[in-house]
């Protein structure tokens, strides 16, 4: 299974979104900038809507796709270090004359994105070609003698979109599309971290996997000051075809707001809704494998999934030995994501990457999804440039061919709260480690399991209140169990011995219960022996 398709190098990890933002978006009052692309604002307007997409997106459907015309000439011949060398021109961005909240920037064809993405305005229900020439970029490191001049592009590789995110005299980055159907977005303070895909295709089964890319976008232009922007875009693959709506919302935590309409060519094994892509490297739990002077190293630490009564289940993320898929069954579940809860620098020491600006990505399911179940794929991997990890939601009901589904959901971005509801104490920390006594030796084998809850009603509690510790486990034994209170601090800590064969796939589950009801989260692990 492929994770993003750039994941292999540590430019799509690290540089790929900010190797670019070098020139900074620079507002243009003068209009030049406009002035310049008149000629492409002019030419083959068409009516556009989101329903006319859909229409287009249900007749492809019918068709067999249409083959890629991939990049030639100077295109073709941009490798890896040509491409660490491009840079989109902060001065050439669309909609600097608007005065607008929102800038166009971007991305250059080439190197690993060879298959032209085209773009298009839309403004009054009509959509233009937005054209891109070498013009728009800066070719460093003598890059700029192989390229010609004035050269109009059969496409780009993805745009990105800038706003006043962080301050109002700054145009941050806010949202990157490039890739597949692959997109990533910041909420405030934020570093880019995980990503979502417009949909994932028979991932992680033994057949292969598809990418269904988008292959065009249609951004509205917004109104003077107006703060949202409105993306469509055309999604093609082998089995389907889609139209797509997003509703972007910047913000401390920015919100999207999807409608997907999929219209199904092919029979295929296995549909991701929501699907969600990034790292973990390791943790508290697996560090011992790993000779690197930081804590810990990961965008996501744990996968939490909100139950449509209420309920919330917390499993933290593991970097398994072999490729490990795991289903949650839910019924229309109130929400699921990838969480980064963490946010103290101490704990990461990467005064480069700081993982703990890293956004949680959380997905509500808007309107009755039914049955199904939260799906979350973990992938070995030695190296942090690789996204080891996807999350998404798999509908009960198989895809029937020539049918057609729509889904809605919110994708929130952001320093999401640990503790939202303030109610139930949350998962803070799960370690792991030799069993038995501490510095006694572990005559017996077990593992151990040192499970840290915070916050809620339980933060209050104090040792011998009337409380307990619910446990459950497959394929093991818990040997030991001990449920105490960390003194001078508001934290519980259950700790568990396990004893399990070699070779054993070992599913634990806890929570804590008193005063009839449940105060935390419900932990889950699954321990590989």
């Amino acid at each position: 299974m492929s994770s993003l398709p750039v994941g292999s190098v540590s430019l799509s990890r690290r540089g790929l979104l900010r190797a670019m933002t070098a020139y900074g978006a620079l507002l243009c009052s003068s209009g030049m900038v406009q002035q310049a692309f008149a000629q492409a604002q002019t030419q083959d307007a068409v009516p556009f809507s989101f329903d006319l997409l859909t229409d287009e997106m249900r007749e492809n459907a019918t068709r067999s796709p249409e083959s890629i015309a991939l990049a030639t000439g100077f295109l073709d011949d941009l490798g890896y270090d040509d491409y660490k060398n491009i840079a989109f021109r902060g001065d050439r961005a669309r909609w600097t004359a608007s005065e607008g909240l929102m800038q166009v920037h971007a991305f250059h064809m080439g190197w690993l994105f060879d298959a032209p993405v085209r773009m298009f305005e839309v403004e009054g229900g009509l959509a233009r070609p937005m054209v891109f020439s070498t013009d728009d970029f800066d070719y460093r490191q003598g890059l700029a003698d192989r390229i010609p001049p004035h050269v109009d592009m059969p496409g780009v590789a993805g745009f990105r979109l800038h706003t006043p995110l962080n301050r109002p005299d700054v145009f941050d980055e806010l949202v990157a599309f490039l890739g597949a159907s692959y997109f990533r977005a910041l909420g405030r303070g934020n570093s880019y971290g995980i990503s979502a895909r417009g949909l994932a295709i028979n991932t992680g089964l033994s057949v292969a996997e598809e990418f269904p890319r988008f292959s065009r976008f249609y951004l509205e232009k917004p109104a003077p000051l107006a703060t949202d922007v409105v993306v469509f875009a055309a999604l093609e693959s082998e089995s389907c075809t889609g139209a797509y709506q997003f509703v972007i919302r910047p913000g401390e935590t920015t919100v999207m707001e999807v409608t997907a309409r999929l219209f199904f060519r092919n029979e295929v094994e296995e549909i991701g809704i929501g699907a969600l892509t990034s790292m973990f490297l390791y943790s508290e739990k697996n560090r011992t494998g790993f000779d690197d002077y930081r804590p810990k190293v990961h965008d996501s630490e744990g996968l939490r999934i909100v139950q449509q009564g209420g309920d919330v289940l917390w499993r933290p993320l593991n970097n398994p030995p072999r490729l490990t898929g795991s289903y949650f069954s839910e019924e229309s579940p109130r929400s699921f994501g990838l969480m980064q809860r963490d946010r103290d620098f101490a704990n990461y020491q990467d005064a480069s990457a700081h993982y703990e600006r890293r956004p949680s990505l959380v997905v509500e399911p808007l309107g009755d999804w039914g049955r199904g179940a939260v799906r979350l794929v973990e992938i070995p991997t030695d190296l942090e440039v690789n996204d080891n990890i996807v999350a998404f939601w798999v509908p009960e009901a198989p895809v029937i061919p020539g049918e057609m589904r729509e889904y809605s959901y919110r994708l929130n971005w952001g320093a999401l709260a640990a503790d939202p509801n303030k109610t139930i104490a949350y998962v803070l920390e799960t370690r792991s480690g030799a069993g038995g006594v501490s510095g006694g030796g572990n005559p017996d084998g077990t593992k151990k399991f040192v499970i840290d809850f915070a916050g809620g009603i339980l933060a209050a509690l104090e040792d011998g209140a009337a409380i307990e510790a619910v446990t459950n486990i497959s394929s093991g034994t818990i040997v030991i169990q001990t449920l105490s209170k960390v003194p001078d601090t508001g934290i519980w800590r259950l700790v568990l011995d396990v004893s399990a064969r070699s070779g054993e796939t070992v599913e634990l589950a806890a929570h804590v219960r008193g005063y009839g009801r449940k105060l935390t989260e419900n932990w889950l692990y699954q321990w590989i022996v």
